[in-house]
């Protein structure tokens, strides 16, 4: 009954004329994964993965029915005092994973959509995937049926809820660590249920090739911190080092300046801070984007940008897109 009353107003274009009336606004949308087979992954990247089949027609909906720009170009028009172009989108992607290359890029350029790609350093140089989803696999696939936390608090491992719920746990203790600790912490954890992501599972992060590979195709990319940790909940000067190392590995592999960063969301709350907007502006970023639920308009704090997240069909793309132009939350 819902999805026909959405089909309905977005047939009526009562939302569209809704959104002709707000200033002109960008929506920042939020992927991470791009898979053929999105379940033959879903133990380590969980939801996060669109299937290729429903991110093409994501990309065939922007292309023809919305105004997909760069980030930079969005940028450049912010400084300039310039209106951004009705229905303006920009694509991102989180974390830096290998099909971003092979399987997404070749269909953003069939559509000749522009997209920023936000690389996990430390993943992207040891072949391995970011913290949550080693964490997500060892809670999986583990055979035990308890497990005590740091705290020495017990969970009940014997079902599916009961290995998330401890799987969160684990995830609000690390997401406050990065670096060397955070390695050792998810080692321990790995060893404590006796099962840890196959090796060969890191070739499912870019390579520095492929990086580089994007932006000779015209796409961005900026960083995703070296480790992955909630910028907001780990020490200044851990959250400092995220920022700049990361800045300054990528700049040395690719030659360029980077720009452009995106806050990790791993657990807890808030994921940034004014400290870390700070930290940022001093390194030299020129654009942060969170994973705070919005619209980017121009006077927006360009260090803090808002984003949406995209459904995994082109329908409720659609409909997300529509209703926040129009002003409803999303």
């Amino acid at each position: 009954m819902r999805d026909l009353a959405k089909k309905a107003i977005l047939a009526s274009g009562a939302l569209r004329l809704a959104g002709d009336l707000h200033a002109p606004s960008a929506a920042i949308l939020m992927y991470h994964s791009v898979l053929p087979d999105p379940a033959a992954q879903a133990d380590s990247l969980g939801g996060i993965i669109h299937s290729e089949v429903e991110f093409r027609a994501q990309m065939e909906l922007l292309a023809r029915e919305f105004h997909p720009l760069s980030l930079d170009e969005m940028v450049k028009r912010f400084h300039a005092g310039e209106d951004l172009p009705k229905r303006c989108v920009v694509v991102t992607f989180d974390d830096g994973y290998a099909d971003n290359y092979e399987v997404a890029m070749p269909i953003l350029d069939r559509f000749s959509i522009p997209a920023a790609f936000y690389a996990t350093v430390d993943c992207i140089e040891n072949k391995k995937l970011p913290w949550p989803s080693r964490l997500r696999f060892a809670f999986r696939k583990t055979k035990l049926t308890a497990w005590s936390d740091p705290l020495s608090k017990s969970w009940n491992l014997s079902d599916p809820p009961h290995r998330e719920q401890a799987y969160l746990a684990a995830c609000d203790a690390c997401c406050q660590l990065s670096g060397p600790a955070q390695e050792e912490f998810v080692k321990r954890i790995e060893q404590e249920l006796m099962t840890c992501l196959p090796v060969e599972l890191g070739a499912l992060m870019m390579t520095y090739e492929q990086l580089r590979g994007l932006t000779l195709h015209g796409h961005v990319v900026g960083s995703h911190t070296m480790t992955h940790p909630n910028m907001a909940q780990v020490k200044p000067e851990d959250a400092y080092r995220e920022l700049a190392e990361s800045k300054q590995r990528l700049e040395q592999q690719l030659g360029m300046p980077i720009n452009h960063f995106s806050y990790p969301c791993p657990a807890l709350s808030p994921h940034w801070s004014e400290r870390t907007v700070e930290q940022s502006r001093a390194l030299g970023y020129e654009t942060a984007v969170t994973t705070d639920s919005g619209l980017a308009r121009r006077g927006d704090n360009l260090l803090c940008l808002k984003r949406l997240r995209p459904t995994k069909t082109q329908p409720g793309l659609r409909w997300n897109l529509e209703s926040a132009f129009a002003g409803r939350a999303v």
